[in-house]
């Protein structure tokens, strides 16, 4: 069986996912370490933007990025994008999580958080790429308030 968004991140990465799953592919994480990366030169490189777009994104908050690593070097999930940019529907779900007092860090991890709850396997990021932003959105709300 094949993950509903499995063929979304094979498009956008040329290397192997970390981390094993029920779909062979990096699913349910409740550690940030085991999410598939991008630096901001390799989303540059990958989705063919110039570094300034990349960075207005950041500022717009329509991608969110952690500092990690020895060098405290910025990366974002690579689920947070498709072929074109950033997922239309993750800024509504940053703004709502971030609203209710969360925290960068905390929201890419309430994302990647397994929930069996959800109508996909995974985390709420799952849920938004197989089509579910408003159950994700309400369950957002409800979390924030």
């Amino acid at each position: 069986m094949s993950c509903p968004w499995e063929d979304t991140l094979a498009a956008l990465t040329s290397r192997p996912v970390a981390g094993p799953s029920a779909c062979g592919t990096l699913t349910c994480v409740s550690d940030v370490d085991e999410i598939q990366w991008w630096t901001v030169p390799e989303v540059v490189e990958h989705l063919d933007q110039p570094l300034l777009t990349v960075r207005r994104w950041l500022e717009d908050r329509e991608i969110l990025g952690l500092r990690r690593g020895e060098r405290s070097v910025l990366m974002v999930p690579v689920l947070f994008f498709d072929d074109e940019g950033p997922l239309p529907h993750l800024k509504g779900t940053f703004t709502v999580l971030a609203d209710g007092g969360m925290k960068d860090d905390e929201i890419i991890h309430w994302l990647f958080e397994p929930d069996p709850t959800l109508p996909v396997e995974g985390g709420p990021i799952h849920s938004m790429l197989a089509g579910f932003k408003t159950e994700v959105r309400r369950r957002a709300m409800e979390t924030a308030f």
